[in-house]
């Protein structure tokens, strides 16, 4: 099929097919900067949890040092502690750092809505072109009479707007699922370091409570 006869098939469609490889490019360029950009993502969540875990207390020093060196979403949580190191509540921290997991994820399904979007539009973009060139079909049923394969090979050009359209969206839906998976992953890595970070900070309440008791004198010295 040559250059002639795609463009042949697109006026036929009325231009419908002239947007699916743009559809498709959209498709691919944002699935494939997602999926970049969140498994980047992902391997710093993993980093930043294991050297998290490893602190037995909020250590403010570690943990600006850590903030320091980290990257997106993962910064804005390790700076809370630094940014607040006189709460020692952890009802409090746990708030603070949920304000912080909640204004990062926007950011985690950024043009996610593109894939949406095109996974409905594609089809019913392909049934229209479709609808358009069956009215081209139906131009021939006048001078078909000796030539049948006019009309069936007509209304098979025109079905290729519909196959086009459903080729994209499913290419759409997968890339959009698998995204949206991945993107629900990095949520909950987000979730996992604000408890830990919670529990440190209980962690280092209940020393400094402990260091309290040791260093209170004794009212009283029991009987022998």
């Amino acid at each position: 099929m040559n250059l002639s006869s795609l463009a042949q098939l697109a006026a036929h469609s009325g231009g419908i097919l002239y947007l699916m490889p743009l559809l498709l490019l959209v498709v691919l360029t944002v699935g494939i900067e997602r999926f970049l950009l969140l498994n980047r993502i992902a391997r710093e969540g993993r980093r930043v949890s294991h050297e998290v875990a490893e602190m037995g207390e909020l250590d403010l020093k570690r943990i600006t040092g850590l903030a320091q060196g980290a990257g997106f979403p993962f910064r804005a949580l390790l700076e809370v502690p630094a940014r607040f190191p006189r709460v020692r509540d952890s009802a409090r921290l746990s708030e603070l750092l949920q304000e912080a997991v909640m204004r990062q994820v926007p950011s985690l399904d950024k043009r996610l809505w593109l894939l949406d979007t095109i996974v409905t539009l594609a089809p019913l973009l392909g049934l229209l072109g479709t609808i358009i060139g069956m009215f081209h079909a139906f131009q021939f049923l006048d001078n078909a009479a000796g030539n049948p394969t006019a009309i069936t090979g007509s209304v098979g050009e025109a079905l290729i707007a519909t196959a086009a359209g459903l080729v994209i969206a499913v290419i759409g839906l997968v890339a959009f699922n698998g995204l949206h998976n991945r993107m629900r992953f990095l949520v909950h890595q987000m979730e996992t370091l604000r408890t830990m970070l919670v529990n440190r900070l209980e962690g280092l309440e209940h020393q400094h409570a402990l260091a309290a008791n040791q260093a209170q004198p004794l009212l009283y010295s029991p009987e022998s």
